[in-house]
């Protein structure tokens, strides 16, 4: 081969290899993605809507849905936990609407609207407790706070405090009846917060306001009722912290959410008997009785033991809070006395100096053991004692009359110096004495022997006709001044079954004043 083609061939062969090195050069090079540029596997996130539910029903959520929640994997699932949240606390499954929920959020408007200070109002002590429970029955507000007249449960005098609100509600399902919540505002600036004891609200050591020393970060050392306790104080705050009860109407279970029905009752009867005392203010005795048959009865210690708490609350014409009172109180029968125990009655007695006015009681006793409920309010008006005239206090039958004499009075039923169970019903059985108090104001008194210059006479009475007189023997009988005290036990034992009247006639020979009250009872085998 010539010099010539060689060189011809080998620059046919450089040329061809140019073009395949052009022509895979001019093809996309398919390079490797960067570990960011891969897709990856992420669990999906729930919108915002289920993402900020829980925190709208935080306050009316249980435990056991607090935890569940967060355990949810889907938004499918997320709906359908909230459309079973709001459909366990309707109170009218067969309506379209959900009355429970609808006045949850309007609660929410509201508390927003009446108690934000810094933050939404729901979010506050007061709109918890609003946005929970609804609307008190009762407020009485101080908002600028200053002098104060201590109730007498909290002690005598004025002193200086906070501004400051006191919440009533008759009754809350799972925490208790009668419930009072104080919410203070010790830094002036609208943020009321929950009160931890009952006297938070003092201003402390000015103005008559306790001591360091006497004031704990709990209570105080002289409360005067139970519920201001320390203790019952702390269990009331823990009560309000929880859900609130739901009791479901179509299968009598209790549980820790929603609306409220509680058909249970119990059956209550209140008199008020008015006995007056020397500065015009007058001592209101109420008798609250119950029938054992309603109670339940539970075996403690060998004893049938029937529990019950009992809260009282007066107002005036004006619906200003008066006072309150608050007693646990027991009947106990042996196994063998229950059957009879069941028949009869327990009577509960507590008496307040009130002035002169209209009144109103409320009275909530819950049987302990099984949850019932009795409710009374009782309408009432405390007499004025006129110094010019003769005047009786009530006549009061009773059940039990016993003279004290030394011993220390107080507790329930005493006046004076006598303890007074009143006979509500005027029932008696043969052979049972029948008690008869009463006292008389403003008699004249005989200079000579300074003895009341009164005649008292006890007539026995049946169908008009007069069975029987007794007359009253002065000595020893006044006990402060131109006040007299009657007090006597009718003996029954020769009577016969029937309905009887006793008279009480007074005549007064200084003034010429007369008196004639009467009570009726009646008489079975």
């Amino acid at each position: 081969m010539s010099r010539s083609r060689l060189v011809l061939g080998l620059a046919a062969l450089l040329a061809s290899l140019t073009f395949i090195t052009l022509k895979t050069s001019a093809q996309p090079r398919q390079q490797a993605q960067s570990p960011d540029q891969q897709p990856r596997r992420v669990k999906a996130e729930p919108n915002k809507v289920f993402r900020e539910w829980p925190k709208e029903v935080e306050p009316i959520m249980t435990d056991a849905e607090r935890k569940a929640y967060p355990k949810l994997q889907t938004d499918e699932e997320r709906a359908q936990f909230i459309d079973n949240f709001w459909r366990t606390r309707d109170p009218d499954p067969d309506t379209e609407e959900n009355e429970y929920k609808d006045e949850y959020y309007e609660r929410i408007q509201y508390a927003n609207e009446h108690f934000s200070s810094g933050k939404p109002g729901w979010l506050t002590d007061r709109g918890r407790i609003y946005v929970k429970f609804g609307k008190p029955d009762d407020v009485e507000s101080h908002p600028a706070g200053g002098q104060y007249e201590r109730a007498y449960y909290e002690g005598t005098g004025s002193a200086a405090v906070y501004p400051f609100e006191r919440w009533f509600y008759r009754n809350l399902p799972g925490v208790r009846s009668g419930v009072e919540i104080e919410f203070v505002d010790p830094s002036g600036t609208g943020e009321y917060r929950i009160a931890r004891n009952p006297f938070e609200k003092e201003v402390i050591g000015l103005n008559n306001g306790r001591s360091p020393d006497e004031v704990s970060m709990i209570g105080v050392r002289d409360y005067k009722r139970d519920q201001d306790s320390p203790f019952e104080w702390l269990k009331l705050l823990r009560d309000l912290d929880a859900p609130p009860t739901f009791i479901k109407q179509d299968s009598g279970m209790t549980k820790n959410h929603g609306p409220v029905t509680d058909d249970s009752t119990l059956n209550l009867e209140i008199v008020d008997h008015y006995f007056f005392q020397t500065d015009g203010r007058v001592i209101t005795a109420f008798t609250i009785q119950a029938d054992n048959r309603e109670l339940v009865f539970q075996d403690s210690g060998g004893l049938q033991t029937a529990r019950l708490n009992i809260f009282g609350r007066i107002t005036s014409v004006a619906e200003r809070r008066i006072g309150a009172f608050e007693d646990s109180v027991t009947t106990t029968a042996t196994v063998e006395e229950l059957a009879e125990a069941k028949e009869r009655k327990s009577a509960y007695g507590k008496a307040l100096i009130l002035a002169p006015g209209r009144y109103r009681l409320d009275v909530y006793v819950r049987d302990i053991g099984s949850g019932a409920l009795g409710v009374a309010h009782h309408s009432f008006i405390v007499p004025t004692l006129d110094p010019a005239k003769l005047t009786n206090s009530s006549l009061v039958l009773c059940a039990k009359l016993e003279s004290l004499n030394d011993r220390p009075g107080g507790g329930q039923f005493t006046i004076g110096l006598t303890k007074v169970v009143p006979n509500i019903s005027g029932v008696y059985h043969h052979g049972q004495p029948v008690g008869i108090y009463m006292q008389v104001y403003n008699v004249g008194v005989d200079q000579t022997t300074l003895r009341p210059a009164v005649d008292v006479e006890y007539v026995l009475l049946k169908d008009g006709r007069e069975l029987s007189k007794q007359a009253e023997d002065w000595r020893g009988m006044s006990d402060a001044g131109l006040r007299l005290t009657l007090a006597r036990l009718i003996d029954t034992s020769g009577l016969a079954p029937g309905t009887y009247e006793i008279q009480i006639r007074i005549r007064d020979h200084v003034s010429g004043q007369e008196l004639a009250p009467a009570t009726v009872f009646k008489l079975v085998p």
